[in-house]
């Protein structure tokens, strides 16, 4: 890893558009680690500490700012991260640049999606957690939940035939980002 920048893709976009499964299958393709921040909440939520404090409204952001410090070890080791969370407010996004720039590493942010939102509702009211502590959200929460819209061009991946195209544009964009650095 010696020789070249870090790089930090980060994932977002609501629940059962493929942001897991995707960032499982990036991370193992360029040898990245996967940072879900599913993991996080359900770990936190398993362990009491959640409920102890009075739920997750009492510190809403707690799984991102453990997401966040363990993202900036990891890019200052010399790892690739892949960070795969909803991400959806313009504040948690500056909060993945910040890790990005504090170490040096290369942003590439992609908003994940499925076009087809009768595909994106049956992955929605399919989906199985496979996390204990995890509860996976309904079509309506989904529907409801807060996303703000970027407010700057991305890299966009639909995720409607599934991941395979995704995998390659969002490599492409990090071969490119390693030409450019060179």
């Amino acid at each position: 890893m010696a020789g070249r920048k870090s790089t930090l893709i980060v994932l977002s976009g609501l629940p059962g558009v493929g942001k897991t499964t995707l960032a499982r299958s990036l991370s193992a393709a360029i040898n990245g680690v996967h940072l879900r921040l599913d993991t996080i909440e359900a770990a936190l939520t398993t362990s009491g500490i959640i409920e102890r404090v009075g739920g997750w409204d009492a510190f809403p952001d707690v799984g991102y700012r453990v997401a966040w410090s363990l993202a900036r070890d990891h890019l200052g080791t010399g790892h690739d991260v892949v960070a795969d969370s909803v991400n959806p407010l313009a504040m948690t996004r500056r909060a993945w640049a910040a890790c990005a720039q504090a170490t040096g590493s290369t942003l590439i942010e992609v908003e994940v999606f499925c076009s087809d939102i009768n595909v994106h509702r049956r992955r929605v009211e399919a989906r199985v957690s496979d996390l204990d502590g995890l509860a996976v959200p309904t079509w309506r929460q989904v529907e409801e939940r807060l996303y703000e819209p970027w407010s700057e061009p991305i890299l966009r991946v639909d995720t409607v035939e599934g991941i395979g195209e995704a995998i390659s544009t969002i490599a492409a964009r990090l071969a490119a980002s390693e030409q450019s650095a060179r």
